[in-house]
C-alpha cells in the first residue's frame, strides 16, 4: 500500500490525473511529499543482502523530514505510507528515500543512528482515514489559532499547523521578532482544540520554505524546492557584484536578502582579485581623482576628479596599475583627459540581419523597379514602327516645360498675362504630330533618322486571303 492513490508504491510512483499542485485528492501529501527530494541514482542497482541499509528517510508535511530504522525488515519503496513511532502515540509519513543514500544524508545532517526511532508497519486503512480527517482540519485550526493570538494581543504570526498522524498532537509553527509569552495562549489553544499543543518558532526563511511561492525570476523558490541549508547573506555580497543597494530588488519573498546572491559570489571574488582596490586615488597634474565605478566583465575602472565629479573617464586595469606604481614613485600622472585614448569603433557585421526591419522590403523594391523598367521597355517596343524619335521629342519637350513651370510658379504667373507669339519653328513638331497618319503610311526608307524596330511576334500569314 502506498499513499492511498491506488499505486504500487515503487520508485516510479505516479498519481495520474488525481495528482494536483496541492497533492493527491485522497491523501493531499503525494505532491508535497516530493518537495526537496533527493535523486536516487542507485535505484536501479540491487544492494547485496548482508550490506542492506536498515534506515529510511520519511517525509511529513511540507519540508519536515526524519530518519527511522526499519526494525522488522518491511519491504519499503519510495512513496510507501508507513506508521512510525512518535511521542505520544504514532505518526504517519511517506518514504522519500531508501538504500545507501540514506546513510549519506544522515552523515550530512549529522543525525545519530542511536536517536533514530523505529517503524511500526505499513499504514493500514484505519491509519489513512484518521490521517486524512486530521489533514482536513488544519486550515480551520490555523485561522482559529490566529484569531486567538490576535485577541490576546501577541506579536506573532501562526504560519503553519500540522496534525500528528493519530490526531493526538498539534504543532503550531510561528514567526515572531521578539519573545512571546505563551502561558495564556497554550491554555486557550488546549481548551479550543482539545488536544496536546506544541509550539515551534521558525525563521522568516523557513516560513517561505514551508509556504512556497514564485520568485522574481519566475521560478519556484529555491528554499522550497532544492535548497536544504540556509547561508547568511549580507549587503557586502551585493557590493562585490556591483549591484545597487535597493531593498525592494534584493529582498525575496521572506523579506530578507535573496539566497541566490551567494551563487555567483565566488566568481566575482576571483575576478576582483586582479583589480586594484576600489578606494584607489590617482595624483594627476590637474588634481586628485578617485575611483567611482568598476566593471568586472569589461575589466575597466571609472575615475573622476574630486573637484568636478561630473565627467567620468574609464581605463583598463593594466593602465591603472601603471599609474598607481607611478604615484608610488612620487610622480604625478597626466590629466585624465590626456590619458583617455580615443575608442576605435569596431565595425560589426550582422550576418542574420535581425536588426533590419525592412530587409524584405528592399528586395521587393528592387524587383519592382526592375519589373517596371521591363514593362516600359516592352511597351515601347510594342508600339507602331512608324513612330520615331521626332514624335517623342514634343512629349519630352512638354515634360521639361512642365517641370520648369512647377519649379518656378512665380515665373509662370508673371508670364501668363503676356501673350507669346508662336514662332514658325515651334509649329513644325505640332504639325508633324497632327499628321501622324501620313507619316505612318510613308515607307521607313524615306526617313533615315528613324530607328528600325524588329517585330517580336510577326503576324501570321492568312492562307485563305
Amino acid at each position: 500500500m502506498s499513499c492511498g492513490c491506488k499505486t504500487s508504491g515503487d520508485s516510479a510512483h505516479s498519481c495520474g490525473p488525481k495528482k494536483t499542485a496541492n497533492g493527491c485528492e485522497n491523501v493531499n501529501t503525494c505532491g508535497n511529499s516530493y518537495k526537496l527530494s533527493v535523486f536516487d541514482w542507485l535505484s536501479n542497482i540491487n544492494n547485496p543482502a548482508p550490506n542492506r541499509c536498515d534506515f529510511v528517510e520519511v517525509r511529513f508535511k511540507n519540508d519536515r523530514k526524519s530518519f527511522y530504522k526499519n526494525v522488522n525488515n518491511i519491504p519499503l519503496h519510495i512513496g510507501s505510507v508507513i506508521t512510525v513511532e512518535s511521542s505520544p502515540g504514532h505518526d504517519v509519513g511517506v518514504v522519500s528515500l531508501t538504500g545507501e543514500l540514506v546513510k549519506i544524508q544522515m552523515k550530512k545532517k549529522k543525525f545519530s543512528e542511536e536517536s533514530a526511532l523505529k517503524i511500526y508497519r505499513q499504514a493500514n486503512q484505519k491509519d489513512l482515514e484518521v490521517w486524512q480527517e486530521a489533514r482536513k482540519k488544519e486550515d480551520g485550526v490555523k485561522l482559529e489559532a490566529r484569531k486567538i493570538a490576535q485577541r490576546l494581543g501577541l506579536e506573532m504570526k501562526v504560519t503553519d499547523v500540522e496534525y500528528q498522524g493519530d490526531s493526538s498532537k498539534i504543532t503550531f509553527y510561528y514567526t515572531a521578532d521578539n519573545r512571546v509569552d505563551f502561558r495564556q495562549l497554550i491554555k486557550d489553544y488546549a481548551g479550543a482544540f482539545r488536544t496536546k499543543i506544541d509550539m515551534k518558532q521558525i525563521g522568516f526563511r523557513q516560513e517561505a520554505a514551508k509556504v512556497g511561492g514564485i520568485g522574481s525570476c519566475g521560478r519556484e523558490l529555491c528554499c522550497s524546492t532544492w535548497l536544504t541549508d540556509f547561508r547568511s547573506v549580507n549587503t557586502n555580497v551585493a557590493r562585490y557584484q556591483q549591484l545597487s543597494i535597493n531593498p525592494q530588488k534584493l529582498a525575496g519573498q521572506c523579506g530578507k536578502l535573496k539566497c541566490c546572491l551567494n551563487y555567483e559570489l565566488d566568481s566575482y571574488l576571483d575576478a576582483l582579485s586582479n583589480f586594484p582596490s576600489s578606494s584607489t586615488t590617482l595624483e594627476t597634474e590637474k588634481g586628485k581623482a578617485f575611483c567611482i565605478k568598476i566593471d568586472v566583465f569589461k575589466k575597466k575602472m571609472w575615475f573622476a576628479y574630486v573637484d568636478s565629479s561630473i565627467a567620468w573617464y574609464d581605463f583598463d586595469i593594466d593602465l591603472v596599475k601603471k599609474l598607481i606604481s607611478k604615484n608610488k614613485r612620487g610622480e604625478k600622472t597626466l590629466p585624465l583627459e590626456d590619458l583617455k585614448q580615443p575608442e576605435t569603433s569596431s565595425h560589426t557585421i550582422d550576418l542574420i540581419q535581425e536588426n533590419n526591419v525592412d530587409r524584405f522590403e528592399k528586395k521587393n523594391r528592387g524587383n519592382r523597379n526592375r519589373n517596371n523598367q521591363n514593362k516600359q521597355n516592352n511597351q515601347q517596343q510594342g508600339q507602331g514602327h512608324g513612330q520615331g524619335q521626332k514624335r517623342n521629342r514634343p512629349e519630352r519637350q512638354d515634360k521639361s516645360e512642365r517641370s520648369e513651370k512647377n519649379e518656378n510658379p512665380n515665373a509662370q504667373s508673371a508670364n501668363q498675362p503676356r501673350p507669346q507669339k508662336q514662332h514658325p519653328q515651334q509649329k513644325a513638331p505640332v504639325e508633324k504630330a497632327v499628321n501622324n497618319s501620313e507619316t505612318d503610311k510613308k515607307p521607313q526608307s524615306n526617313n533615315p533618322n528613324k530607328k528600325k524596330f524588329k517585330k517580336k511576334y510577326p503576324p501570321k500569314k492568312d492562307n485563305n486571303a
